[in-house]
């Protein structure tokens, strides 16, 4: 698994329910799905399946991708 700490006291607490209940409630092969959440002290653990390989932000940002391969990766 993978955590997610997000601060309670740096983020919106509508945004961050907004973000758990989406993840909740939506299930797909292609994404990575929540598994739980926690309260620890002042931040909300998010427990996600594990995906070797970095966040995407990392593949976008050091990857060069055909507008064909973006297209690819928008649609799934």
């Amino acid at each position: 698994v993978a955590i997610k700490k997000i601060s309670l006291q740096e983020t919106s607490k509508e945004l961050t329910l907004n973000e758990v209940e989406v993840m909740r409630t939506n299930r797909n092969s292609n994404i990575v799905n929540y598994l739980d959440s926690y309260i620890v002290e002042e931040e909300l653990w998010l427990v996600m399946e594990y995906v070797d390989g970095g966040t995407l932000y990392d593949v976008i940002s050091e990857i060069c991708m055909s507008e064909g391969q973006m297209a690819a990766v928008s649609r799934e």
